[in-house]
């Protein structure tokens, strides 16, 4: 499946609660009424909660500011996606959409790129999600590689080297799902983000991380290991301060898998 992330900052004057209620009610109806032309798989919107997310650095320092939310899309293939909005309806549709998305969102500081999941700890069926009415919780963290390193070096590394660090501290972790989310396809995100006018670099891609708030607020010894040795080996391929952490809950818009 392809995959798009659309990391979004409000419109400057408006207050999260009002941009995601917006967003919520208004935008994200807007999508549904045209998914089944863009061939939508699955939309979610992922809402940054009030929590203090910068008591989740840790040790990492000082990182970029939290988005308010993330825009989540998946198709079928490339070939799906592609077919579907580049059509003269699909390009309509855009159209009409990015005209919404500037009643709320500030383009220019918000940024998108396509990816390709590689899950790490996954349940089966992938029915794991942060409702607004449950305990759980979806940590985000979108993250730009250190200089030394090439994107395909950073990937590479992300995926055979610090994947498995963490699938083997998961339980002690109290980590119920954990997927790498890798860009991909340059031409396709410079289109969207040349589209929405973003002045934002794109990211490496971001870890997804669900888990239980019960077992965030009373760290265990095992959990704060885990930590330490997370922490360690991020440091080997992450550049902390261009990257972001957050909270979040998912409101599921489209299910179509």
């Amino acid at each position: 499946m392809l995959r798009l992330t659309f990391l979004i900052r409000r419109k400057q004057g408006m207050t999260r609660e009002a941009m995601q209620r917006y967003w919520l009610e208004e935008h994200a109806p807007l999508v549904a009424s045209h998914s089944q032309t863009l061939n939508m798989l699955r939309y979610v919107q992922v809402h940054t909660t009030d929590d203090d997310h910068g008591r989740l650095t840790g040790r990492r320092g000082q990182m970029e500011e939290p988005y308010d939310g993330v825009a989540e899309v998946w198709w079928n293939s490339k070939d799906a996606m592609v077919e579907a909005t580049r059509s003269n309806e699909g390009r309509q549709i855009d159209q009409i959409l990015r005209s919404d998305e500037e009643q709320f969102m500030d383009l220019e500081r918000s940024v998108a790129w396509f990816n390709y999941e590689y899950p790490q700890v996954n349940p089966t069926p992938e029915n794991v999600v942060a409702t607004e009415r449950s305990s759980l919780l979806k940590l985000y963290f979108p993250l730009r590689q250190i200089e030394s390193l090439s994107v395909e070096e950073a990937q590479w590394y992300w995926r055979t080297h610090h994947g498995p660090v963490i699938r083997r501290q998961a339980h002690g972790s109290g980590i119920l799902r954990y997927q790498q989310v890798h860009r991909d396809e340059p031409e396709l995100t410079a289109g969207i983000n040349g589209s929405r006018g973003s002045k934002v670099e794109p990211y490496l891609g971001h870890a997804e991380v669900w888990m239980d708030r019960t077992a965030m607020g009373n760290p265990t010894p095992e959990n704060k290991a885990a930590s330490k040795r997370a922490y360690e080996d991020e440091a080997k391929f992450i550049d902390f301060a261009r990257s972001s952490m957050f909270l979040t809950k998912e409101h599921v818009i489209i299910d179509r898998r």
